[in-house]
């Protein structure tokens, strides 16, 4: 399938869904759209049932864990990547009575074949209680490395559906105008009955008439059109926790498009967006600085002020330094999202060698040439420095 749906929006259930709602919410999609029902359908219906029937049984396999639920809650996908694979399609879609029994041990027992499937119609009256969920909005916000390292409160513009303020988002001024839908009979839904060779089948569509409403009306609300939403540009605040990375995505809840009938709001979706540090570089936890000391300096040794999320910081370049010497700043790093420690800052020394040189400063430099302390020597420690720098050819 194309973009991921919400998993809620793909159960049909509101983020407030109690652990047996999933459950349920799951059985309903299941029972619809397992590819067996579908084998006398054309390529496209079979095609579309399967893809159905995995995507429910992703959003099953998160929602149904509170592990997983919660961090899908706070981060959206980016909490759980590769976690909804609970469920292996490799060697087919099972059979529907042993999925379900072992889902809800055997609660759901005795189907008896597919020609037991006409009593699952029932379902669709339900339909007139449907709940209503808006769509969620997707924004970027734009970080520094200090405010993922710390957290911030950012402030985002969005165009948003809000309640309609002239009829309270009914869609009508007057309740009388609000009549029960004369094709569904309020349900939302018109039933089809077919006889397969599996036995007889009910399948539902959308009702033309409402749309799935269940309801009609008869004397529009002017303001909204009878949709009971209006748009508005608003303002919303939104807490980054210190530790975020770039394109993390944050749930914040029922900030997002208001639903029909006021029904429950969707989320907004913030995607963040690094800005590059101009002298730090990040790895996950850690954090990488690149600092040129002289030749001098790196031979007799000196101190050098390094940046730090938490400002300068001295470090001290010991005598004989190496060019590629890596330096560990512990707990200089970033934050972990789950709060526990942080990650290092690695200070990385460049030896710069001077391009031209005075004659004076040549000739010192000559009588000192022929000197043992100035001729490699791979005996002592310097050895296991060369080993290493080799390597990165």
């Amino acid at each position: 399938m194309a973009e991921k749906r919400d998993y809620y929006e793909v159960l049909g259930i509101n983020k407030q869904a109690s652990a047996d709602e999933i459950k349920s919410a799951y059985r309903k999609a299941a029972i619809k759209w397992h590819p067996d029902k579908w084998v006398d359908g054309t390529e496209q219906e079979k095609k579309t049932a399967e893809d159905k029937f995995k995507e429910a049984s992703e959003a099953y396999s998160v929602l149904s864990d509170p592990d997983k639920r919660a961090k899908y809650d706070q981060f959206g996908f980016a909490g759980v990547d590769g976690a909804g694979g609970g469920f292996d399609f490799s060697q087919g879609f099972g059979n529907l009575n042993d999925i379900l029994n072992n889902l809800f041990g055997g609660a759901f027992g005795g189907f008896g074949g597919f020609g037991g499937f006409g009593g699952f119609g029932s379902s669709g009256s339900n339909a007139g209680q449907r709940s209503y969920r808006g769509r969620d909005i997707r924004t970027r916000v734009k970080l520094t490395l200090e405010e993922m390292a710390n957290g911030a409160e950012k402030e985002v513009s969005i165009e948003r559906n809000r309640p309609c303020p002239d009829c309270n988002g009914k869609g009508t001024k007057n309740a009388s105008d609000i009549k029960t839908c004369p094709t569904c009979k309020g349900s939302g839904q018109v039933q089809h009955v077919a006889n397969t060779l599996f036995g007889r089948t009910m399948t539902y569509t959308t009702c033309p008439q409402c749309n799935g409403e269940g309801k009609v009306v008869s004397n529009p609300c002017r303001h909204c059109g009878g949709s009971g939403l209006v748009r508005k540009r608003e303002t919303v605040k939104v807490k980054i926790p210190a530790g975020v990375e770039d394109g993390m995505q944050l749930s914040i809840r029922s900030e997002g498009h208001s639903a029909p009938h006021n029904g429950t709001n969707g989320d907004l979706l913030v995607i963040v967006e690094a800005i590059e540090h101009q002298y730090l570089k990040r790895d996950g936890n850690n954090l990488y600085y690149t600092a040129l000391v002289s030749a001098m300096d790196a031979m007799l040794g000196t101190t050098i002020s390094v940046p730090t999320l938490g400002g300068s910081e001295n470090l001290k370049i010991e005598a004989g330094t190496q060019s590629g010497t890596i330096v560990r700043l512990k707990g200089k790093g970033m934050p972990s999202l789950n709060g526990y420690g942080k990650g290092d800052q690695y200070v990385k020394i460049l030896v710069w060698m001077p391009r031209k040189l005075s004659r004076s400063e040549r000739e010192k430099l000559e009588e000192m040439r022929s000197s043992s302390s100035f001729k490699p020597d791979l005996s002592r420690e310097d050895k296991a420095w060369y080993d290493k720098e080799k390597n990165i050819f």
